[in-house]
């Protein structure tokens, strides 16, 4: 049973996320809270192994918009062993740079519809809870529509596109294979081309694997 407290200023969305979680037999509640405040004295008292906070909440001594962001940073920086799940109403990928911009390990930005598939926020919350990281599909996709490969370097094949989503989800090699129904080899064939053409180093590491993939699909320059 991994230890969770959960932070959401609405009480229905908080209380459901608790009951769909307890109900799922891999993770017990400790504490649900209502602001960024709350949420730091639950950490330091409770000592969860993973935090699931919305991204906006009262809280006057933080930045407005980010308090879940910024409350992820100070959790990761005080007990390096919480992962932090941030869940965001907001595709825009400006929101997860800022959440993954001092390291991915451990943090994990999700649309908050995925709350609703308990499936997907489960496997955040075992990503984060080992030390990976997660960044929601529907956000490289949007990325991915919009941007070209940077220089003069190949564009990626619409498999190789799939398959970085998925990377982008966190998922290994095996897991990957399963989703596409690819066979491994194929699946290792891709994720190799597509470091070769976003000049990345290989890595069968997952949360440096989401980094390379940040670091390819970072802000467009001003």
């Amino acid at each position: 049973m991994i230890r969770t407290v959960v932070a959401d200023d609405h009480y229905l969305v908080r209380e459901g996320t608790r009951r769909l979680l307890e109900m799922s037999g891999e993770v017990t509640v400790v504490g649900a809270v209502g602001d960024a405040d709350e949420l730091m004295d639950a950490v330091r008292r409770l000592g969860p192994e993973v935090v699931i906070t919305d991204i906006r909440m009262p809280g006057g001594q933080w930045r407005q918009g980010f308090e879940g962001i910024d409350a992820a940073h100070r959790i990761r920086a005080a007990h390096p062993g919480v992962g932090v799940v941030v869940l965001s109403q907001f595709a825009d990928a400006l929101f997860a740079f800022e959440l993954f911009k001092h390291g991915t390990e451990g943090y994990a930005y999700l649309l908050k519809d995925r709350v609703g598939d308990l499936d997907e926020l489960l496997g955040a919350i075992r990503a984060v809870a080992s030390g990976g990281s997660v960044i929601d599909p529907k956000v490289v996709e949007g990325l991915l529509a919009r941007r070209d490969v940077r220089g003069q370097q190949e564009a990626l094949t619409g498999r190789e596109r799939d398959v970085l989503r998925e990377m982008a989800h966190g998922r290994t090699n095996a897991a990957i294979a399963r989703a596409l129904h690819l066979s491994i080899s194929s699946v290792e064939k891709n994720v190799n081309a597509i470091f070769t053409k976003l000049g990345l180093e290989n890595s069968g590491d997952v949360h440096r694997r989401v980094a390379a993939v940040l670091a390819y699909l970072g802000p467009e320059p001003s």
